[in-house]
């Protein structure tokens, strides 16, 4: 049984858990190309950004890094590097028959969205909105991992700079980690039968 709430005892309580597939950081727009051609292809992806913080009110830096996983490859677009937020990638995240799994994805597409003129993100899960019309009491990728991956994920990196000229193996990690733990813990939800009330025609 997968429970429906977790105390921040219980995760602390759990190991230490992280994405141990291949990472691939790509920087230049040269690069995307074969990337997005390989993730045109998945049926479900994970998915994430991170931005560099803003200490300053009222200061909100652009989305530096774009992280999209199968549950073996994570792939980490350095956008600030590659100087746009290029088609091919755009396509992706507005095709419908790709599911894209994250948490709290509103900001996430408003932020991606400031950096084109158009864009039209289809076939987004939500993890926090719709686990929640399912009884998750407690949502949010650290939660989720420990409720239903029975692992703790560190949060350590989330506000390090993400525009540094280079990434760290820790910084990667992480990213990778919060695009992969969202499409595992949908697949298990979704195997053990918790995202059938969402599913039902």
């Amino acid at each position: 049984m997968i429970p429906l709430r977790i105390s921040k005892d219980e995760i602390n309580q759990l190991p230490l858990g992280q994405f141990e597939g291949e990472m691939f950081l790509i920087d230049d727009l040269e690069d995307v190309e074969e990337a997005a051609e390989f993730l045109a292809k998945q049926r479900i992806i994970g998915f994430d950004t991170e931005t560099k913080p803003a200490f300053r009110r009222g200061v909100i830096n652009p989305v530096a890094l774009l992280q999209l996983s199968t549950s073996t490859q994570a792939f980490l677009f350095r956008l600030n590097n590659i100087g746009s937020f290029p088609d091919s990638l755009r396509n992706i995240l507005e095709k419908e028959s790709i599911v894209k799994v994250g948490a709290a994805v509103h900001d996430d597409i408003k932020g991606l969205a400031k950096l084109t003129d158009s864009f039209y993100p289809q076939s987004f899960f939500d993890l926090n909105d719709e686990l929640k019309k399912v009884g998750f009491h407690n949502v949010g990728v650290r939660n989720l991992c420990g409720m239903v991956l029975k692992i703790r994920i560190s949060k350590a990196e989330q506000v390090s700079n993400w525009e540094a000229d280079e990434l760290t193996e820790k910084q990667k990690r992480y990213a990778a980690t919060d695009a992969w733990a969202c499409l595992e813990i949908f697949e298990k939800l979704k195997e053990e039968g918790y995202l059938d009330p969402l599913f039902k025609k």
